[in-house]
């Protein structure tokens, strides 16, 4: 079974780049749109995410790399593992340009050569120790843990989660959906499942538990999503930046851990998340000196001194995956 990896990357030190944004951008600021610095600035650990895939995930068929057409200077375009995409690659003209995550992650299943299986990597999600193929899929099921839970996300988050949860509420009932016991009290989620026996009350799914790492699908899901709602997912691919009426690639996940098209695994229990704040900043880059665990989540947050721990993190991966990959000129 061929296992691709779509990842999106943005440069936001691009001049362009930042041309372009500003060009677009709202003069002046709103709270239903989030044109944060955090949501585009880089950290420059790219190549050792690359380096990660090539070292601990050899079995990958080939990575997707999407941008906003903008490409590091050390990429090696000539792997043949690599296949360089820009948005006008796969998103209809009419979304474009886009500065919009949800609605780029909407629109991956289109992007041209990518296999029926997939895993899908936001550019803060690395390796450090090694994964097998089951991590991800399962008799050519997406590994995942079905685990209700209460509405965790705040801001605008909390508003594109809502709206992920009323489509899933509309499509599926939720008192049919649990009886699959297997599924959805399997031991394997150890003390989650308490969760799921908790709100067993309520009727309708008050939220998922959401693991923020890197989630396999099957393209299957996402046209299936497209035909149930397409006018909620073209109105969400016409936000320029992120909107709190979107809906994002969270709702494919729920989509299949509700229509039972997944096999079931406790996906913390090898990984990390980290918000990082100059709280935590330490510990996770000693988790990523000592490698204690195979994911682990780089999540940006409001920090201090950026610069300086831009290259704490850069000697931290480097300390472990020093040598340059096949990705890499």
């Amino acid at each position: 079974m061929d296992i691709d990896i779509v990842i999106l990357w943005v440069d936001g030190n691009d001049v362009q780049w930042q041309q372009r944004f500003n060009e677009f951008a709202p003069k002046e600021k709103q709270i239903d749109i989030d044109c944060s610095e955090e949501r585009f600035r880089d950290w420059g650990c790219l190549r050792y995410w690359f380096r990660g895939i090539e070292q601990f995930a050899p079995w990958v068929r080939k990575v997707h790399l999407v941008t906003a057409d903008q490409v590091p200077d050390w990429i090696n375009r000539d792997c043949n593992k690599l296949h360089l995409v820009k948005h006008e690659d796969f998103m209809p003209e009419a979304y474009l340009p886009s500065f919009n995550a949800c609605a780029i992650e909407d629109n991956i299943h289109r992007i041209e050569g990518l296999a029926e299986h997939f895993v899908f990597f936001n550019d803060d999600c690395f390796l450090t120790a090694p994964v097998t193929p089951e991590r991800f899929f399962r008799k050519g099921l997406p590994t995942d843990m079905a685990v209700v839970n209460t509405l965790q996300s705040e801001g605008q988050m909390g508003h594109i989660t809502l709206n992920d949860l009323d489509v899933i509420n509309r499509h599926f009932n939720k008192r049919e959906v649990v009886k699959r016991l297997s599924q959805w009290f399997n031991l394997r989620y150890g003390a989650f499942v308490l969760r799921t026996l908790a709100l067993l009350p309520w009727p309708r799914f008050s939220g998922f538990y959401d693991h923020h790492l890197p989630q396999a699908f099957c393209k299957q899901t996402l046209n299936e999503v497209w035909e149930a709602e397409p006018e909620l997912m073209h109105e969400t691919c016409c936000h320029r930046f992120r909107h709190i009426t979107d809906v994002n690639q969270w709702l494919f996940r729920y989509w299949q851990l509700c229509k039972g098209t997944f096999a079931p695994l406790n996906v913390m229990r090898d990984s990390q998340v980290y918000y990082l704040t100059d709280t935590n900043f330490d510990e996770a880059i000693e988790a990523i000196k000592k490698q204690k665990h195979n994911l682990i989540v780089l999540n940006d947050g409001p920090l201090s001194l950026f610069a300086e721990k831009k290259e704490q993190m850069q000697a931290a991966f480097d300390a472990i995956l020093p040598t340059k990959s096949m990705f890499e000129r």
